[in-house]
């Protein structure tokens, strides 16, 4: 459920491990995110945002008896809708004052825990039924996906799903992006306030980050050949998560190896699995 741009990690850690070397062009990404921005154009924008992501990742809970995680899920506000389908929502966020937010917000549901990215590192294996990821990967680097990539892994049960979504593809660019939230915001009553709130971007930190650092981007046979490194067998879903349709969205499963079987070898695509 993380915004986009997405709200991450304080410098020093992300996917649950250390950094080394050089300061991270994430850092910077986290930097900007964990202080004030105005990345909506408008309360209604931000509330729809949360609303759309909540109810995609919904139609990806198998049962009311679901364990699901929400790995990085910024400030989540919608996340009481997806916790009122399934056993407990696990939202894990890295960023110190946005993780201090859902705390705040969400004490009162039992069945929402907040934790950190280091946290998941000692949560049980094999013990959650789905994670979402949705927004995340082009904020990392191909390190740091691989990283966050085996967290998941470990955490996830046999028969789980892992549902990596809002990936940018290398030949869509920002033009793109902008005509996806004006059709977005036509659609929903707030395109005056979108128009605004792009003036504000383009004159913004957010804008010259992402033109000095960049976004990774990843082809759907890249994607789908890293999440098989990562011991995934993976397929593109029909739809992206979110309001953004240039986007892809995958949906992966543990490999099943050592019987020569692989999850989606039947040529299947992610939502045959929904």
């Amino acid at each position: 459920m993380s915004p986009d741009p997405l709200t991450h990690a304080r410098a020093g850690f992300f996917a649950g491990v250390p950094l080394a070397g050089s300061r991270s062009p994430m850092n910077d990404w986290i930097d900007y995110y964990d202080s004030t921005h105005t990345i909506y154009a408008s309360k209604r924008h931000r509330d729809l945002h949360f609303e759309v992501i909540a109810r995609d990742i919904i139609g990806y809970i198998a049962s009311s008896d679901s364990v699901v995680l929400d790995y990085a899920c910024g400030e989540a506000l919608s996340a009481t809708m997806v916790a009122d389908r399934c056993a407990m929502l696990i939202l894990a966020e890295p960023a110190p004052g946005v993780r201090g937010r859902l705390i705040a917000r969400f004490a009162p549901n039992t069945k929402i825990r907040v934790r950190s990215l280091d946290d998941l590192r000692k949560m049980q294996e094999r013990s959650v039924d789905l994670v979402v990821m949705n927004s995340v990967a082009q904020y990392m680097t191909p390190d740091e996906l691989d990283a966050a990539f085996a967290v998941v892994k470990r955490l996830l049960k046999p028969a789980g799903r892992f549902v990596l979504g809002d990936i940018l593809r290398p030949e869509v660019g920002m033009p793109t992006d902008v005509y996806a939230l004006l059709r977005f915001a036509a659609s929903h009553g707030f395109l005056k306030d979108a128009l605004k709130g792009l003036l504000s971007t383009a004159l913004s930190d957010y804008r010259q980050l992402r033109s000095r650092i960049g976004l990774q981007r990843y082809g759907e046979a890249e994607m789908i050949a890293r999440l098989a490194a990562a011991g995934f067998s993976a397929t593109r879903a029909h739809q992206n998560i979110g309001h953004n349709p240039w986007r892809m969205t995958f949906v992966a499963r543990p490999a099943l190896t050592g019987l020569g079987l692989t999850h989606g070898s039947d040529g299947r695509r992610a939502s045959d699995w929904q």
